[in-house]
């Protein structure tokens, strides 16, 4: 039986469990466009950590040709949010900006974390 996209995935990290999802998003009106968002709680904590990826020019989302959970720049590197590497290195990268789970929920831009993802040595993961 296939594992519903829907429901929130375990990674540990740092020996505490992280639940995460991801989904896509509409928004109402034509000029609101769509967006990628990766929901990240540590298990039992109240607040998560929304990283968020607004569509734009050079902004790639999913749209029909490329895939749930890609992200990427035109002519840059493409990720994919529903791989748990990706996700450890975006939590990784959320927790050296500051985030440290608790009862708030924080957003972030996942477009400025991404920029700091791919200056990095392993840069980012094929998408398949």
């Amino acid at each position: 039986m296939a594992r519903n996209s829907r429901s929130p995935r375990r990674l540990a990290v740092d020996g505490r469990d992280h639940l995460w999802a991801v989904r896509h998003e509409h928004r109402d009106g034509a000029d609101r466009g769509c967006r990628e968002v990766l929901a990240v709680r540590r298990d039992g904590d109240p607040g998560r950590l929304l990283i968020v990826f607004e569509g734009g020019p050079g902004r790639l989302l999913p749209d029909g040709y490329l895939h749930s959970g890609a992200v990427g720049t035109a002519g840059g590197a493409l990720f994919n949010l529903h791989r748990p590497g990706t996700v450890r290195a975006l939590v990784d990268e959320a927790v050296r900006r500051g985030w440290r789970g608790g009862p708030r929920t924080e957003r972030l831009d996942g477009w400025t974390m991404l920029d700091a993802l791919a200056g990095r040595e392993e840069g980012p993961e094929p998408a398949p």
